[in-house]
């Protein structure tokens, strides 16, 4: 159950969340990158930043976290959006749970959505696990989840299909995913300025593809000539500058599948496709600043509490040739750009990124360097898919003090958190029906310098399992026994201990599997069978 301190009612903050996708642990400047991130830095610098703070390790499993306070299995969510049943998840959300927007509005907030949703099995057709009915009055944004930067699909306003907004030539979703939430800002502030606001600002970048604007490559153009080598070296050492590491943790050896930069053959192109990524970063970063302004300029800052995180980690996935072609069936890959231009989908040498006339990814070779220092990367449960940058900033009552919490914590606590700072409390029904209460712990406390215990951390994603619980993490792969790390001296995953420590082996075990029966995880083995018999 969620922890609760009284809030004043005529004190409640503004409440603005930010969600980026498919970002690193170490990719904004705060948490060591040399991506330009001055709006973030700012505000991690002078707010809290988690340096244990834990996502799912895929985007629709933590979007359904981050917004019910529940496990993703709980709300139907345990992979992907996309009705798998009798075998599988339902993937759409469910309506047997709370979203924070429901529980804030119904508290008095105005509630509104600017980004991507991807909690929805029918992405077409409204439906009631559409952002406008589950809690939020006014939106903008994809109901899917990945798409082009200069023409996304299923782009909505209101529920009603918005997609010739993208036909402006100066369209690029980053900023109207900001423009929008700025406006939602203002037009708040002007309509009902004595009510508060939750804004649920859902980025895509830094998601594939690599699109970025001709003047945000002119800033990274050159950045990465040095290589990933280097480049992780370094950003190993400014996590240890800004406090986010301790001395102790060390730099996980370069991916096995990852040449030494002096061997790799086609340098020019790989250095381009980080200077497209970083340049996505950088244009989330100003999107954050431009919604940040639009607070400050309506009088709401101080008052606002801020909360920034990644959906999950690095994404290593590679865009065909060397990856998937189903990439090539997906209905968010135009077949041309809106001036008719081919669309060439292929991580290829020949195809440089960046443009609206490409769709690619940055491979495994930079994902290793988003999350350094760990290693794996999205849809596995080891610290390079779960680890994310998590900045809070709340001036009025928590000032500004340039904080470092060490303590582990993840999705589940995050509505907890805003409903303690909104003083309003989550409902145990939902339309008559009794709806589980949140699984998580309201956060106020670590943020206002107090000790919090907090209890074990459980994940499972494609049959890739861990659970921690003080120091210990117990994690595997599916299919893969059981490794066991001592995280206060091994939080990159390099020593299995688990021979040594069998008694522990256990007792994480035991724990992980009552938890799975708990919250409804699918056995990985009945899910794959399934896939086998469409697939026959």
């Amino acid at each position: 159950m969620p922890t609760t301190h009284t809030t004043p009612q005529h004190r409640r903050p503004d409440i603005l969340l930010v969600l980026v996708d498919d970002m690193g642990f170490s990719d904004i400047g705060c948490y060591g990158s040399e991506i330009e991130t001055p709006r973030l830095d700012e505000l991690g610098r002078a707010g809290t930043r988690f340096t244990q703070f834990y996502n799912s390790p895929r985007c629709s499993p933590t979007r359904a976290s981050l917004l019910t306070g529940l496990h993703p299995h709980q709300v139907g969510i345990g992979i992907l959006t996309g009705d798998e049943r009798p075998d599988g998840y339902a993937g759409d959300l469910s309506e047997a749970c709370h979203t924070a927007a429901e529980v804030l509005g119904g508290a008095g907030y105005g509630t509104y959505l600017s980004g991507k949703w991807h909690l929805s099995a029918d992405m077409e057709n409204p439906s009631s696990s559409w952002p406008h009915a589950r809690g939020f009055e006014r939106t903008f944004g994809t109901i899917d989840g990945a798409g082009s930067y200069f023409d996304p699909y299923t782009l909505h306003r209101d529920g009603v299909d918005a997609s010739a907004e993208a036909q402006d030539p100066d369209f690029y979703y980053t900023d109207a995913i900001a423009a929008n939430a700025a406006r939602f800002v203002a037009e708040h502030a002007e309509s009902r300025p004595d009510d508060p606001m939750f804004l649920y600002v859902p980025f895509t970048a830094p998601h594939w593809p690599l699109h970025a604007r001709d003047e945000d490559l002119e800033r990274t153009a050159g950045r990465y000539d040095q290589g990933w080598d280097a480049v992780r070296e370094r950003r190993h050492e400014r996590l240890r500058a800004e406090g986010i590491l301790d001395e102790s943790v060390a730099l996980s050896p370069r991916d096995a599948s990852v040449p030494a930069w002096e061997d790799v053959t086609d340098p020019e192109w790989q250095a381009r496709r980080m200077e497209v990524y970083a340049a996505q970063v950088h244009a989330m970063d100003r999107g954050v600043g431009t919604v940040l302004d639009a607070l400050r300029a309506a009088g709401r800052l101080d008052d606002t509490l801020v909360v920034f995180l990644s959906d999950n980690g690095a994404c290593e996935e590679e865009m065909p040739p060397g990856g998937d072609p189903a990439f090539a069936e997906l209905p968010m890959v135009p077949d041309a750009s809106r001036d008719g231009r081919p669309v060439r989908l292929a991580n290829d040498p020949s195809v440089l990124p960046g443009g609206e006339d490409t769709y690619t990814s940055y491979g495994r070779e930079w994902a290793n360097v988003s999350n350094t220092p760990f290693r794996e990367y999205k849809h596995w449960v080891h610290e390079g898919g779960i680890s994310t940058p998590l900045i809070v900033s709340w001036p009025s009552r928590l000032g500004t003090p340039a904080s470092v919490v060490r303590t582990p914590a993840q999705l589940v606590d995050v509505l907890p958190t805003l409903v303690d700072a909104a003083g309003a409390a989550v409902p145990s029904e939902r339309d008559g029906r009794p709806v589980p209460a949140p699984e998580g712990v309201s956060l106020l406390p670590l943020l206002e310098g107090q000790a919090l215990e907090h209890g074990p951390l459980f994940w499972e994603h494609e049959g890739n399992a861990a659970v921690r619980d003080g120091d210990w993490k117990l994690v595997r792969k599916h299919g893969e026994p059981w490794a066991l790390h001592d995280m206060a001296v091994d939080r990159a995953e390099l020593h299995d201990v688990a021979a040594d420590h069998p008694d522990v082996v256990a007792a994480l075990d035991a724990r992980y599997r009552e938890w799975a029966d708990r919250v409804g995880v699918i056995p990985r083995e009945r899910i794959l069978a399934a896939y086998a018999r469409r697939e026959s």
